[in-house]
C-alpha cells in the first residue's frame, strides 16, 4: 500500500517537516512536504495526494482553512496535526472537514499507524481509491423517512434531493443504517469507523455526528446522554 501512497505534508518548522519526511518516506510513502499552507494548496491541486497531513498553526494560509479549501474540491482524507490537545484546535479542524487529527509530539510509527487506518477507511488499503468507503452493510436501498441510502451506490438522499457526504460522513451513516434503533456508543464508533484499535478521542465522533446531523436532519440521529447516538428507524 504504502509505495502507492502520496502524502502531502504542510509542517512549517523545518526540522519536524524534514524529520517526517525522512519517517514517512522509509515507510515507502511517497512524501510533498510544503512549508506554508498557500504552497500546500498548489501542491494539492497539482499532485492530487491520496492523504494530507496538516498542521493547524501554518504562515499563509492556516490549516483549518487550508482544510476548507480541500474539503470544497475534493473528499480525499485529511489528518489535522496540532501542537496542543486543545478543544478548539480539535474541534476546528473536524468541523472544517478533517477525517482525524494527531497531537504533537507524535511518534512517527503511531503517524503512520494512523495515516494507515484512515487509508483503509476510504478503500485505499484495498486497492480501490482514496475516497471510496468499503460498505460496512449489506446491499441495498434503505429508508427511514424522507432519508434514502443507497449501500452498493454509496449515494443518499433526502427528500429526494442527493446529499453530499464525505467517506468519513458515510462510514458512519452506514454504520447507523445497519442497525436502525440500536444505541451505538462512541467507542464502538470509533472502532468501526475510524479503525481504532485503541481509545479515541470521542470528540471526534461527536463532530462527524454533528455534521452528519446538517447534511441529512437534525432529529434523523437521536443522542442517547451517557450511551451513544442511534439512528431513528
Amino acid at each position: 500500500m504504502a509505495d502507492q501512497t502520496h502524502v502531502l505534508f504542510v509542517e512549517d518548522d523545518d526540522v519536524i517537516r524534514e524529520a517526517t519526511q525522512l519517517a514517512l518516506e522509509r515507510d515507502g510513502f511517497v512524501v510533498t512536504a510544503m512549508p506554508d499552507g498557500l504552497s500546500g494548496l498548489e501542491a494539492f491541486r497539482t499532485d492530487r495526494p491520496d492523504i494530507a497531513l496538516l498542521d493547524v498553526m501554518v504562515p499563509g494560509l492556516d490549516g483549518v482553512s487550508l482544510c476548507r479549501r480541500i474539503r470544497d474540491e475534493s473528499t480525499v482524507p485529511v489528518i489535522m496535526l496540532s501542537a496542543r490537545a486543545d478543544s478548539i484546535d480539535v474541534v476546528l479542524g473536524l468541523e472544517a472537514g478533517a477525517d482525524d487529527y494527531v497531537t504533537k509530539p507524535f511518534d512517527g510509527a503511531v503517524l503512520v499507524a494512523r495515516i494507515r487506518a484512515v487509508l483503509r477507511r476510504f478503500g485505499h488499503a484495498g486497492g480501490g481509491r482514496a475516497g471510496e468507503p468499503d460498505s460496512p452493510a449489506s446491499g441495498g436501498m434503505l429508508a427511514f423517512g424522507d432519508l434514502e441510502v443507497d449501500t452498493e451506490g454509496m449515494e443518499v438522499r433526502r427528500a429526494g434531493l442527493p446529499v453530499a457526504l464525505t467517506p468519513t460522513e458515510m462510514r458512519l451513516l452506514l454504520e447507523f443504517s445497519s442497525a436502525p434503533g440500536t444505541v451505538l456508543s462512541r467507542d464502538k464508533l470509533l472502532e468501526r469507523v475510524w479503525d481504532y484499535g485503541w481509545g479515541g478521542d470521542t470528540r471526534v465522533v461527536d463532530v462527524h455526528v454533528q455534521r452528519l446531523r446538517q447534511k441529512i436532519g437534525q432529529d434523523r440521529i437521536e443522542t442517547v446522554r451517557g450511551f451513544g447516538y442511534k439512528l431513528k428507524a
